[in-house]
């Protein structure tokens, strides 16, 4: 799954940056304007782009003065089915969130995005990156079961691979005292699948410490 284009996943052409940029607004634009935020094609390309979805209907086309404005018809049957391809990476942790919570015998701490797919700007072939924190200092076969669990369900979903990154409370208070350089990576860029906000367990871990 491309994390940074995720409509481009299912539709590879200049149509699925074009209908991304009219799915994240309610405003009409020019085919001009379309052309830059889409950031791909050559603006005639786009315009054809345009001219075609508008037969279809999933596009409006309004002529205003000596231009033509476009906007994504969200009554079309199609518009939703759009609009949910650009949230892929959240249908992504929806899922994760599920498959932990319904799965997992022993659940963590806390399960957080990371790196690309947490800021998305990963690729196709970009990993997706996952710290969890395990509630004890030992990872016994039942832990590691389910982690590799959700590393195979997630490759599944999406045809990226799963890099996990397991610490224990303990591990990861060693990571915070040294000052290790992930750790901002982490606070930079977590985004919570399960469990504790990373953000509010590492401040417990630096300056309160939790019971073992």
């Amino acid at each position: 799954m491309d994390l940074r284009h995720p409509i481009s996943t299912v539709i590879a052409t200049l149509d699925g940056p074009v209908l991304a940029v009219l799915a994240r607004t309610s405003m009409p634009l020019t085919g001009r304007k379309i052309h830059q935020l889409a950031e791909s094609g050559s603006e005639t390309g786009v315009r054809k782009v345009l001219h075609r979805l508008a037969s279809t209907g999933l596009v409006t086309a309004t002529e205003v003065g000596a231009s033509t404005q476009y906007l994504l018809n969200r009554q079309h049957v199609a518009a939703d089915a759009v609009i949910e391809l650009l949230d892929l990476r959240g249908r992504l942790i929806e899922r994760m969130r599920q498959a932990i919570e319904a799965e997992w015998a022993e659940k963590p701490w806390a399960a957080c995005l990371f790196g690309s797919a947490a800021r998305g700007d990963g690729g196709p072939d970009s990993d997706i990156d996952l710290l969890v924190v395990r509630p004890t200092d030992h990872i016994d076969p039942p832990w590691e079961q389910q982690v590799s669990s959700l590393s195979d369900g997630v490759h599944a979903w999406t045809g990226n691979h799963l890099q996990v990154y397991d610490v224990s409370p303990g591990e990861l208070r060693t990571h915070i005292e040294s000052g290790e350089p992930i750790v901002k990576d982490w606070l930079r860029d977590c985004v919570t699948v399960y469990g504790e906000d990373f953000r509010q367990l590492r401040n417990r871990l630096a300056h309160k410490g939790i019971e073992q």
